[in-house]
């Protein structure tokens, strides 16, 4: 663009961004063709002289959307705007509405939907609305019995989202990691666990997040690691975890052992599923963010911008 077309540009986009003239009115200014004002428009955007930004809590990104599917492989992507966000708490809550509609907006809706558990479902829970689908039963992928202070979080998610949904709930009974690799065996051969189990392998559609590798994991608040525990998976190289399995950041299981007595769906068995939405924002999840893309652990994610940045620039 010559510097006779960047000052026309500008100036026509003053006029109808600003002054809110019609093209053929900002023609008439500028002694030029209505065609040549809609070209000029075009090149101001082009060009980074105008940034259209939507001010709405429920705002995409469809930009960086494309750009994540395209360079990650994914099926879809979801990226919610930070504009206006003032807190780590309200991008959660941006996050959760928007899987929630792209929940309801899913056609067929599934018929069986595998759920983890935590802060973020629970969230997503509150968000969906009732009637978000006409029939779809839910079912724990991995375990959840909590022993913190606030128990019945992950039976109360699957709940909820089977309730708002028209469906009914299968709650996996077991807690996520056992102290012993032959309780957990023992546990999962039980008759109704092992039933849960089958029904989760062949859920039409899974949804989950997943914690970030620090002292704030669900697993320490609900007591099943100690800090030390965290600080231990850290040094041999984990960024976080999925499902309760703690993974580095190429998505390989860092501790074997752990993982072992981890209950629940495995990360082969999200891998090979035709719809897995992954919903995993904020500055200290864009490591575990990373893992899982590099890892083809989802098919769709749901992000915030600042995390789908980091992911296309990494």
């Amino acid at each position: 663009m010559d510097a006779v077309d960047e000052l026309l540009s500008i100036r026509a986009a003053e006029l109808y961004y600003e002054e809110n003239l019609t093209q053929e009115e900002i023609g008439r200014s500028l002694q030029i063709t209505r065609w040549k004002v809609g070209r000029l428009l075009t090149q101001a955007k082009e060009e980074g002289f105008v940034r259209i930004e939507i001010l709405h809590s429920r705002a995409r990104r469809p930009q960086l959307e494309r750009r994540l599917r395209d360079q990650h492989r994914l099926h879809d992507a979801v990226v919610v705007s930070q504009a206006g966000v003032r807190s780590e708490d309200e991008l959660q809550q941006r996050v959760a509405q928007a899987v929630a509609d792209y929940l309801a907006a899913l056609r067929p809706s599934p018929r069986v939907l595998g759920v983890s558990w935590g802060r973020t479902l629970a969230d997503i829970a509150h968000h969906l609305r009732d009637g978000w689908s006409s029939g779809t039963d839910v079912v724990q992928i991995n375990g959840g019995v909590s022993m913190s202070a606030r128990p019945g979080t992950a039976a109360a998610t699957a709940v909820s989202i089977a309730q708002k949904g028209g469906g009914s709930a299968a709650l996996l009974p077991s807690p996520a990691i056992l102290e012993q690799r032959a309780t957990k065996e023992a546990i999962e051969a039980d008759r109704v666990v092992a039933r849960v189990l089958e029904l989760a392998r062949s859920a039409d559609a899974y949804l989950f997040s997943a914690g970030a590798a620090d002292h704030r994991s669900v697993h320490v608040d609900s007591g099943y690691l100690a800090p030390s525990d965290i600080d231990r998976l850290v040094a041999a190289g984990a960024v976080g975890d999925v499902v309760g399995r703690y993974i580095d950041a190429a998505g390989r299981v860092v501790d074997d052992a752990l993982d072992a007595r981890t209950v629940g769906l495995s990360l082969d068995d999200l891998r090979r599923a035709d719809l897995a939405i992954a919903a995993v924002a904020g500055e200290p999840k864009r490591a575990i963010a990373a893992a899982i893309v590099a890892a083809g652990l989802c098919t769709v994610l749901v992000t915030d911008e600042s995390t789908a940045r980091h992911l296309l620039e990494g």
